[in-house]
């Protein structure tokens, strides 16, 4: 049943650097069909997620070229959205100690001046797919999240027909084992997910505190690594120096753009050592501005994890 469509609560802010609402909040989305998330071609963004005061829909609108935001908010979890905007779209974050050390750092940082590192300020929001990401191609992870959200998220609140919110941490706990299995999601990090949702308020409570202690507490769980505390720390903390070792593709890119090959972790982490504070900035800036390693090759098709019948 659609959610009661009420009046939203409503917000205009004003930033001194020009917004591409696309470009900060596009880390958000998980693939393109994504159900929590939207972009519009008249330059705004929607985001359906579990705040600490309940369900949410988010609607920004900021021209190609301007610096005010237009928001509007649905739901329990409207208002707490309102107050976070200005953190979602990267005020907090602080590029003064940024010096690139390589030409294609320089032209990326020249084409996005006005990008800056997120904070959502939403541990489980950004933990839950993550680890639905792990060790498995894009394609496989963005359709379990999106089967998954489809069949036990929540119809967002606000005139935005099929826009769903994740579900809740106690909703995450409760999908039963065959249907993460369906959603092509392994026994391993299914239970990873439904261990973290039986934490998710300590969890919370790390964004609240020092990204170091953040980590802890995150690593604290088994099926937690650096890979899912970097992912995690770029869109929940705020953090510019989360950098995603033990990605497949991550490593291989920079090293490409840099040097010319591939690297590995080991390699990454010595070319990045000069921006170190600002390492995932680094990351994100040659991201956008599109410098990925040659693709060769088939696609890997996607795998399914549920268990084969005998005859």
């Amino acid at each position: 049943m659609p959610a009661p469509v009420t009046d939203p609560v409503t917000r205009v802010w004003r930033s001194e650097r020009e917004i591409a609402l696309r470009g900060q909040l596009g880390a958000f989305r998980r693939g393109g069909g994504d159900p929590t998330s939207r972009f519009g071609r008249e330059g705004s963004a929607t985001r359906a997620v579990q705040t600490p005061q309940g369900v949410g829909t988010i609607h920004l609108v900021c021209h190609p070229g301007d610096s005010e935001v237009h928001a509007r908010a649905w739901g329990p979890g409207g208002p707490w959205l309102l107050e976070s905007v200005p953190a979602l779209l990267g005020e907090e974050d602080d590029p003064s100690g940024f010096v690139p050390h390589h030409d294609l750092v320089a032209q990326a940082w020249r084409r996005f001046p006005h990008w800056r590192v997120p904070r959502s300020g939403l541990v489980f929001d950004a933990l839950a797919p993550a680890v639905i990401e792990q060790k498995v191609t894009g394609q496989e992870a963005f359709a379990g999240y999106r089967a998954l959200v489809l069949r036990f998220g929540e119809v967002a609140p606000g005139p935005f027909p099929g826009l769903m919110a994740p579900p809740t941490p106690a909703g995450w706990a409760a999908i039963p084992s065959w249907a993460w299995l369906q959603a092509s999601v392994d026994g391993a990090r299914s239970r990873t997910v439904v261990r973290a949702a039986g934490y998710a308020g300590r969890l919370e409570e790390g964004a609240r505190t020092s990204v170091a202690e953040a980590h802890r507490r995150l690593r604290a769980l088994p099926g937690i690594g650096v890979w899912t505390c970097a992912e995690v720390s770029q869109r929940a903390l705020g953090d510019p120096d989360s950098v995603s070792f033990g990605d497949y593709h991550v490593a291989k890119d920079i090293g490409w753009a840099l040097t010319g090959s591939p690297v590995d972790d080991d390699g990454l982490a010595e070319l990045l050592e000069p921006y170190r504070g600002h390492r995932y900035r680094v990351q994100q800036l040659l991201g956008m501005a599109g410098h990925h390693r040659p693709r060769r090759g088939p696609r890997m098709a996607p795998r399914t994890h549920l268990p084969t019948r005998t005859r």
